[in-house]
């Protein structure tokens, strides 16, 4: 039986892709909170950059570590990325790890965590944009639509913000939404790399070295940490760096054997669980940005149906 088990098969079978793509959103969505509670038990405030960037890096290089023991004991051998891959791994250190990360630590630091992860799915819309720059897939009219309805869900989410002038801020909304374009462009790296080079090899090596080079640039630049924080502090650092470590490896598995809009759409469900584990360990109220928000919501999950629409009618699903 297990000579038949064919991974490709299976991770494109719709059940295994959404149960695996919502494992990976439940996560990344509990991610928004955790980060803020991180900053109030490690004491950093929102203007100190060095010390978000410190955070961020230790977060990411334990997150390597972890990828690459628990790959290395699965495999039954220690994992060591090929020498003609190690200029990949840095590029996509750069995207997935460095800018993505630099910029989101930014950016949740100067708006709400429900926000934050609304304005985050934009990297869906992004990703299908990229994916067809890069000629992995086609933009036809209804990725199109789909990107223009889901990219006027964070519109509206802006305008239902706390700012009275309903503007974004370069500081906050303005870094999330860099961000998302650096995951989307990680998200097309991925999935090219991954045809040359075990995914959970990139994944680990990548983590690794954009943690390092985040840590390093943390401390040049003033960034210090108060470790005598206790169990509470130690705990959630672990589950951000495992929270990271599990959904990016499981994430990028799942785009080396589906085309990148298949997988992407599924991305919705971050910020619903963004605003979900917001409201209950943040004690943000979707009340307060009332039908806007809500609208906002809807108008993304309509663009992703709508991108994802053709795919299903063509029957990419081979079960």
């Amino acid at each position: 039986m297990a000579r038949n088990f064919n991974p490709e098969k299976v991770l494109r079978t719709p059940v295994i892709l959404c149960f695996a793509a919502m494992i990976c959103c439940a996560l990344w969505g509990s991610a928004f909170p955790f980060i803020k509670i991180g900053y109030e038990l490690f004491d950093i405030n929102a203007g100190d950059t060095p010390t978000q960037l410190l955070f961020a890096g230790i977060r990411f290089a334990l997150a390597g570590v972890l990828v690459i023991i628990f790959g290395s004991l699965f495999s039954r051998k220690v994992l060591i990325p090929r020498r003609e891959n190690l200029s990949r791994i840095c590029l996509l250190a750069l995207f997935q790890t460095i800018l993505q990360y630099t910029f989101f630590y930014i950016g949740l630091a100067h708006t709400t965590g429900t926000k934050s992860s609304v304005i985050n799915s934009t990297s869906v819309f992004f990703a299908v944009i990229i994916s067809c720059l890069f000629r992995q897939e086609k933009l036809d009219l209804k990725k199109m639509i789909g990107c223009i309805v889901g990219f006027a869900g964070t519109v509206i989410i802006n305008l239902a913000g706390s700012s009275v002038d309903g503007r974004m801020t370069f500081s906050g909304e303005g870094m999330i939404l860099l961000s998302s374009i650096s995951y989307a462009v990680s998200s097309v790296l991925i999935k090219r790399f991954s045809q040359n080079e075990n995914t959970v090899t990139l994944s680990g090596y990548q983590f690794t070295l954009g943690g390092a080079v985040m840590i390093v640039f943390g401390l040049v630049t003033g960034g210090r940490l108060n470790f005598g924080i206790g169990i509470k502090g130690v705990l959630l650092l672990l589950y951000l760096a495992f929270l990271s470590a599990a959904a990016f490896t499981l994430w990028g598995i799942l785009l080396k054997y589906n085309d990148v809009s298949r997988v992407a759409v599924f991305g919705f469900m971050t910020p619903v669980f963004g605003c979900i584990f917001s409201a209950v360990f943040l004690g943000e109220n979707l009340a307060d940005s009332g039908i806007r928000t809500v609208s906002a919501l809807l108008l993304v999950c309509i663009g992703i149906i709508i991108v994802h629409y053709k795919k299903k009618v063509k029957g990419d699903y081979n079960d």
